[in-house]
């Protein structure tokens, strides 16, 4: 009776200090913006792929089990630890014994795993405490992150130990009948600790003492969690639960913004639906804590500061400040500051500090480039470029504070519908220059005809020197396949796409609604495009405003081709040569397509190998999210010299591309290293045309 009483003081203590921690921390999250949920089917799916069966943990394969193993036991351990909490409330021992079959299988699975786990820790505190992994320093990582860890550690390090102790003791303390199969502990009392050296009196006062000490440190660390990064331990289910749906390319979009757009292009609009005088006026992006939505607050939360999306970052790998762990710290920390004060004194309280420039810098939000590697490779789906792209948007529309190669972008997109000062009447220059005839949307139209595709040729496809070629050469393998399809010519404006990753939303809406016009126009259908993002664009943003369309990449497009066998190449004329993909972030990462353009450069006779970051764990060109309209900021080296140099290293002769910002960045790093003699870098449509001599 008097364990029963001190455990369930202990118990309900324990219940009062967590609950006034949830409740707090409840109050935060009602100071945050919402965030839409919607496919529970879905989501449930997710939830047992990521978070239960650890899929993205494998994605490095030997670390990752031993992280697996360690969540994979917390959940069987769990349930010895329901039952202790039943035992202490009732005054019974081994309450579960009931469940028969069931029982004895969770307490022999859950011994196996004591020693599991226990054997995973160790080697945890061997890899922070001898071998210095790199991703787990940083600038954001202070001395506190380090002992943090180091303690949640050796915590769960005792926690098995005691379990192993408990069923070692209980297994001494009942020689002939117990309740359950313990296959180590009874393993380690057979072969490592005779018998005869422990009496029925000695093995009881340890088994208790095991018992009181484990759920002890269980009710500890619970409490203790809400105030360390392994907060994860409680919020990493719900927040794969509550990831992301769409493809990782997309960006939501602004409702805020899209009615103005419309309004703008349509000032009879204004008279239909008259706004409430006392509507209070939105902040656009993100500036401090009460302007991100609580799904992104519950990122800040689950974040393990495992530094995985860190490491694999292309501004942070190259030395410059952008860490997107140091992004999800800095919210938490933020929040935790000021969320104190907002619950007291209402969400108008002003410490005049905030988000942005007191914790994150705007040099730390301008070194992004959209890559999505961060959100690729978190173990529990946090999204960080959704959320800067969100503080750009603050950056740019309320204070006009993006560089000013930016602003100089969007004046010239705004002004000639291109990010460079050329006007619409030379966008069909690239194929008046080569003599080649491309068929035009509107002079089609005005004989009464309707081309199957529409061709996106794109601002670089229009007027970059270089990927004007590339225009020339897909059209010419359309033309010699009688494919039925159009380009917009004059009419083409630019999609804005790196306007909007840049955080100039308003100027991407502006583009868009206009585009979809000229495409509803038309009745376009089907949209094939050699640019990726916009690519990206069409295929996952437009349908926001209302324009649905099928939309393949070129890759995609030759593949199907090749695939029907109307493309068939036989030539010897890339014979011999070592050719690797560099894989475009926006065809990647953002829409999941890597074999595409590999299925096209296997079907051209030649050598194919791979840089040793390829796929989903590709290195970004450097160019995404407006970077290829702005100097880089300061680092160690560019971003396409680090990714030029994996092409060298597989002692490549040629660098194929399937991106005109990615051509660009891989011809500058070809040059950078003076290889122009030895490496080519070519589009696949390119090799393609080549290959078939036209």
């Amino acid at each position: 009776m008097t364990k029963q009483i001190v455990f369930t003081i202990v118990f309900l203590l324990t219940l009062g200090i967590f609950g006034y921690t949830a409740s707090r921390i409840a109050a935060y999250f009602k100071l945050t913006k919402p965030f839409p949920v919607k496919d529970i089917p879905k989501r449930i799916g997710i939830m047992l792929k990521v978070a239960f069966g650890q899929t993205k943990i494998f994605r490095f394969p030997l670390v990752g089990f031993a992280h697996a193993l360690v969540f994979w036991g917390f959940m069987i351990v769990a349930f010895g630890s329901l039952e202790m909490i039943v035992d202490g409330l009732f005054g019974t021992e081994r309450a579960f014994k009931v469940l028969g079959g069931f029982y004895d299988f969770m307490m022999a699975i859950g011994d196996v795993f004591a020693l599991l786990v226990l054997v995973a820790i160790i080697a945890f505190l061997i890899r922070r405490l001898v071998l210095h992994i790199k991703r787990f320093k940083g600038i954001e990582m202070k001395k506190i992150s380090k002992i943090d860890a180091n303690l949640a550690l050796l915590a769960i390090l005792y926690l098995m130990v005691s379990l192993l102790g408990m069923n070692i003791f209980y297994y001494f303390g009942h020689p002939d009948h117990y309740e359950g199969i313990f296959p180590v502990s009874k393993f380690l009392v057979e072969h490592v600790f005779p018998m005869q050296s422990v009496s029925e009196n000695t093995a009881h006062f340890w088994y208790e003492f095991f018992w009181w000490s484990h759920i002890v440190v269980i009710f500890i660390f619970a409490n203790a969690l809400p105030y360390s990064k392994h907060f994860h331990v409680f919020m990493s289910i719900p927040n794969v639960f509550f990831s992301r749906l769409e493809p990782l390319g997309k960006l939501y979009n602004m409702e805020s913004v899209t009615k103005e757009v419309k309004l703008m292009m349509d000032p009879d609009a204004a008279f239909s639906e008259p706004a409430a005088a006392d509507e209070p006026v939105e902040r656009f992006g993100v500036k401090d804590v009460e302007d991100i939505t609580w799904k992104n607050y519950l990122d800040s939360l689950s974040c393990t500061e495992c530094g995985r999306c860190t490491s694999v970052c292309p501004a942070n790998i190259t030395g410059k400040l952008l860490s997107p762990r140091k992004i999800m710290m800095d919210t938490r920390a933020r929040m935790k500051e000021k969320g104190p004060h907002m619950v007291k004194e209402g969400k108008d309280y002003d410490d005049q500090k905030s988000l942005v420039r007191n914790y994150i810098s705007e040099e730390e939000l301008w070194a992004c480039t959209t890559c999505n590697a961060c959100a690729q490779e978190c173990p529990i789906n946090i999204n960080h470029p959704s959320l800067i792209v969100e503080m750009r948007r603050y950056l740019f529309m309320e204070e006009s504070a993006a560089p000013g190669e930016l602003n100089t972008m969007f004046a010239n997109i705004e002004n000639n519908g291109a990010p460079w000062q050329y006007p619409p009447e030379d966008r069909l220059k690239w194929a008046g220059e080569a003599g080649i005839k491309v068929p035009v949307m509107a002079d089609l139209a005005g004989k009464g005809e309707k081309p199957e595709y529409l061709v996106w040729i794109g601002s670089a496809g229009a007027f970059d020197d270089r990927y004007k070629k590339v225009s020339r050469e897909f059209v010419k393998i359309l033309n010699h396949l009688k494919i039925n399809y159009a380009v917009l010519g004059e009419e083409e404006i630019d999609t804005a796409d790196s306007a909007r990753r840049a955080g100039n939303e308003m100027l991407y809406q502006m583009q868009t609604l206009q585009i979809i016009e000229i495409f509803k126009s038309y009745d376009v259908k089907k949209i094939i495009t050699c640019d990726p993002h916009d690519f990206n664009t069409f295929k996952n943003e437009y349908p926001d405003f209302g324009g649905n369309f099928e939309v393949m990449h070129h890759s995609q497009f030759l593949q199907k081709l090749i695939a029907e066998g109307k493309i068939n190449i036989s030539t010897d004329i890339f014979d011999g040569k070592r050719v690797v993909f560099h894989d475009p972030c926006y065809l990647g990462r953002a829409n999941g397509e890597y074999e595409a353009p590999r299925d096209v450069l296997k079907a051209i006779p030649s050598v194919h190998v791979e840089m040793h970051r390829n796929r989903s764990f590709a290195l970004c060109c450097g160019a995404g999210g407006g970077q290829m309209f702005k100097e880089a900021e300061k680092g160690e080296k560019e971003i396409f010299i680090e990714r030029i140099e994996d092409a060298i290293e597989v002692e490549a002769d040629i660098v194929a591309t399937a991106c005109p910002f990615c051509m660009v960045m891989m011809t500058d790093g070809i040059k950078y290293k003076n290889r122009e003699d030895d490496m080519k870098n070519y589009d696949i449509a390119e090799m393609v045309s080549m290959a078939l001599g036209l």
